[in-house]
């Protein structure tokens, strides 16, 4: 139990993957798991090159760019957040979608985390924990789909915040919330599942959580970058995200509007 708390805890602030390089990856929380098994199938091929993956909320991230932050790749878990930064200028060329998230209902009583969203209001549970709607796109969706459900304002009272996916997570694994509404993608990890349970939301209750990626202004003439961007939507990466819960994007979606 005290590893796994380690574990999730070290995802609750931003966290840093590195072996060296000239490349820094700014990655939404939720993508912790997934992509550092895609850095390391890249590292294996592309040795000359390595990468410096820091995790956080796509909302902050977005904002440090438009302040300068020196990272050369963008991967949200919104692709509004990616649109907005090609629509003033500071990516390199316009977003790639690269996954669809999912989110669940998870917690360490079964009975909880199986009865869904909808029984929330006779379920009570003491503490709920989301992540901050105000820049964490998985926030945003629990909010929505709380709404929907039409639970919000029983459950509004009991809800806490992690500044990200991966810290909202920790909660409820710690015992700090006695649910939470988390990614699909932390959710299946090995260690979550032993610890816990979770309940798959509708995603008729919220709207997409479409994932889009930029190569930063910064990084419009790094090869790599760019190598790196087309590495994450090939084939081979895409089953890693897949088989972390995420659906690949139709190839004829529109991105939306920021």
């Amino acid at each position: 139990m005290l590893a796994c708390i380690a574990l999730i805890w070290s995802l609750s602030c931003p966290l840093v993957v590195t072996a060296g390089g000239p490349l820094t990856l700014a990655a939404a929380s939720d993508l912790r798991f997934a992509l550092e098994e895609i850095i390391h199938e890249w590292d294996a091929q592309h040795p000359q090159e390595n990468v410096r993956v820091i995790y956080g909320s796509s909302g902050r991230f977005a904002t440090q760019i438009r302040q300068g932050a020196p990272f050369d790749l963008y991967m949200s878990a919104d692709a509004e957040y990616a649109v907005a930064l090609h629509q003033d200028g500071f990516t390199a060329e316009p977003p790639q979608p690269y996954a669809i998230g999912r989110i669940v209902l998870w917690s360490r009583d079964r009975q909880l985390a199986e009865a869904g969203l909808g029984e929330l209001a006779v379920t009570r549970p003491k503490r709920l924990a989301i992540a901050r709607p105000s820049h964490a796109p998985y926030g945003a969706r629990a909010q929505e789909a709380l709404l929907a459900s039409g639970v919000w304002a029983t459950v509004e009272p009991t809800l806490v915040y992690g500044e990200n996916i991966s810290g909202t997570a920790q909660m409820a694994e710690s015992g700090a919330a006695d649910a939470a509404i988390i990614a699909l993608s932390l959710a299946l990890h090995p260690d979550m599942q032993r610890q816990g349970h979770y309940r798959l939301i509708d995603d008729s209750l919220h709207s997409l959580l479409l994932q889009a990626m930029v190569v930063t202004r910064r990084a419009r003439d790094n090869r790599s970058a760019h190598r790196l961007a087309q590495f994450i939507l090939a084939p081979e990466a895409q089953l890693i995200l897949q088989k972390y819960g995420f659906a690949a994007p139709p190839e004829s979606l529109d991105l939306p509007a920021p």
